[in-house]
């Protein structure tokens, strides 16, 4: 499991959150997700640490934090919900199949 890190400051780096995840465990990794877009940071990150007890620890002494100019938002990372593909014409039997199936 990991935990979510909202309102981050878009100046962060993963080096800075690894230095302060760091006092309350080992860091195992950090994933800071950019707009795809815009290659901006989006003010959030999910740190993953070596135990659920270094996860308590840090989330008990950073939730509500304020770190770089702003409050930090820190729980356990929920797990990642299956989306369903975006796009398309509607469900089923879509539009353009109906147009084809018309006799002129």
């Amino acid at each position: 499991m990991s935990v979510y890190v909202g309102n981050l400051s878009f100046k962060v780096t993963e080096e800075d959150l690894v230095e302060t995840f760091s006092e309350y465990g080992t860091v195992k990794s950090v994933q800071l997700p950019k707009d795809r877009e815009t290659g901006r940071m989006r003010g959030f990150a999910f740190v993953e640490m070596s135990s659920d007890a270094e996860e308590t620890a840090a989330i008990d002494a950073l939730d509500g934090a304020e770190w770089m100019g702003r409050d930090l938002k820190v729980n356990k990372a929920k797990p990642r919900e299956e989306r369903k593909p975006v796009g398309g014409y509607g469900g089923g039997r879509d539009s353009f199949s109906r147009r084809s199936d018309r006799r002129y």
